[in-house]
């Protein structure tokens, strides 16, 4: 009876420590990574010397006159075709002179993240057309209403650590009109770090007055960015697009951070063999990295080399899988082996619904992409459908599962204190278990998460409780969000402002 006592007490105690706020975060965003090294030394030197190659012998097609220019100037040569080749000397003065370490900058800038090294951080990313009905639970076309509310949403979740759009407003017709609005739905509804696109050139300088606005007057965000572009300015296979490398040249000029993505589809636009796609999908990010390098040497630039599957039996962009799982990582390896800042995707379900093919998709890739050392793993947040879509219920679940990863990649702490010697000699001689122990209390407040959304009742309980599967808790939990977070980050000055000199449609 003494024993049953000291274990309800035991319980007792866990629980109500449970109940109170966690000293800290026990899986904090930005956790070190680089523990899976799908490639080995040879591996990853065989691939860089055949980017190497291709860069030097083949070269890239294409190039703009005015990036021709540039290029020639900074070391490149004319190739066959009117290609441009690439010295290899120059490519690694490249590499050398890039950014290796900087700062996204929030609004707030306790919310600022530094990128590069071996941090991960978790993030959004996509153009889905299509967003998952809160209500019907089926797909409908993305509006700017989703845009804000996508934004506002996860402005409070902790593990999203910086925010692009992750749909485009279908019902924003004019191309002006949609960065327009889409660049305001991101300084209304958050303070963290955000991206976005320019579908133009010559929206990029009207658009920064408006950020200009929010940082506080002329000239004031140039000096502290806290938007950072999504720019593709190679199409693969190896040339240039003209509209991207234009945009790019904007954005330089106005200091805003690039994230210059590859995007090449396995089999598609790149060889189907792994190893193969690796060589030209790096080879055409460095070309990205070329042109950064000849216009604004050591310009902060993510160095987005996104490898994409396509299912060779249709031709489908497959968004999940272990391929998918297994590239990213060895580019995220790729990209920290050569020093610069990392940018992969994973996260990308293939599934429609919140079931078991999105859970497995999901944890699958980002765990994997985390574990190899990707700075920024982007899409990992609310994407579903192959991109197509995006969900406010993934959102709320992602977040959670982030948790996870970042507890993964912290890993087990090695200490004297940590191997409980003692605590084991005193549950042996006393009680004989470890609940209500100090030893037990500190490694609860220390070395554990507590799921909010993920079930660990008893079946019994859970039938009690409504029998609800992770689907309807997360869709409980987005709409409580929506309903009660709706921030105010732009001053009424500041939004006045805005709407003086812009068309914004909310």
């Amino acid at each position: 009876m003494a024993k049953q006592r000291e274990r309800r007490k035991g319980r007792a105690a866990v629980k109500a420590q449970r109940a109170r706020a966690p000293v800290f975060n026990p899986a904090a965003p930005g956790p070190v990574g680089g523990a899976y090294r799908p490639l080995n030394e040879a591996d990853l030197n065989a691939i860089f010397d055949t980017a190497l190659r291709l860069l030097e012998k083949l070269g890239m097609g294409e190039v703009p006159d005015r990036l021709r220019k540039d290029l020639l100037k900074a070391g490149a040569e004319n190739g066959p075709d009117g290609r441009l080749v690439f010295p290899r000397s120059l490519v690694l003065d490249a590499i050398d002179g890039a950014a290796k370490t900087f700062v996204l900058h929030g609004r707030d800038p306790a919310r600022s993240i530094e990128v590069g090294g071996d941090r991960v951080w978790f993030g959004t990313g996509g153009a889905a057309v299509q967003t998952l009905d809160l209500d019907t639970a089926l797909y409908r076309p993305s509006t700017l209403a989703d845009l804000h509310d996508f934004t506002r949403l996860q402005d409070s979740l902790t593990n999203i650590s910086w925010f692009t759009r992750c749909c485009i407003a279908t019902d924003v017709a004019d191309p002006f009109d949609l960065d327009v609005n889409t660049a305001y739905a991101l300084l209304r509804n958050t303070t963290k770090p955000v991206a976005t696109a320019f579908t133009l050139p010559g929206h990029v300088a009207p658009i920064v007055q408006m950020f200009d606005v929010a940082a506080g007057g002329d000239g004031a965000f140039a000096r502290r960015p806290f938007v950072k572009a999504h720019i593709s300015p190679v199409i693969s296979p190896m040339r240039y697009g003209e509209d991207a490398v234009d945009v790019t040249y904007a954005c330089l000029e106005h200091n805003i951070p690039v994230s210059c993505i590859t995007a090449a589809q396995s089999g598609a636009t790149a060889p189907a063999t792994l190893a193969g796609f690796l060589a030209q999908s790096l080879a055409e990010t460095l070309g990205s990295l070329l042109m950064v390098h000849a216009v604004k040497p050591g310009h902060p630039m993510v160095f987005s080399n996104w490898p994409l599957v396509v299912d060779l039996r249709t031709g489908a962009f497959a968004g999940g899988g272990g391929e998918t799982a297994l590239l990213n990582a060895a580019s995220a390896q790729l990209s920290n082996w050569l020093g610069l800042p990392s940018g992969v995707a994973a996260s990308m379900t293939d599934a429609k619904a919140i079931d078991a093919q999105y859970g497995a998709e999901k944890a699958m890739t980002s765990l994997a992409a985390a574990l190899a050392g990707g700075n920024l793993i982007y899409e990992s947040s609310g994407m579903t459908a192959s991109l197509l879509g995006a969900s406010f219920e993934a959102f709320i679940l992602d977040d959670e599962m982030h948790s996870a990863t970042y507890r993964a990649l912290r890993g087990i702490e090695v200490t004297e204190e940590n191997l409980g010697f003692e605590a084991i000699c005193e549950a042996v001689l006393g009680p004989g278990h470890f609940l209500g122990g100090q030893h037990t209390y500190a490694a609860m407040e220390r070395d554990y998460f507590y799921p909010s959304i993920a079930d660990r009742d008893a079946p019994g309980t859970w039938q009690e409780n409504g029998a609800l599967d992770a689907w309807s808790r997360a869709r409980e939990r987005a709409r409580e969000v929506l309903r009660d977070h709706r921030p105010q980050y732009l001053t009424a000055e500041q939004d006045a402002s805005m709407r003086s000199g812009f068309r914004l449609l909310m």
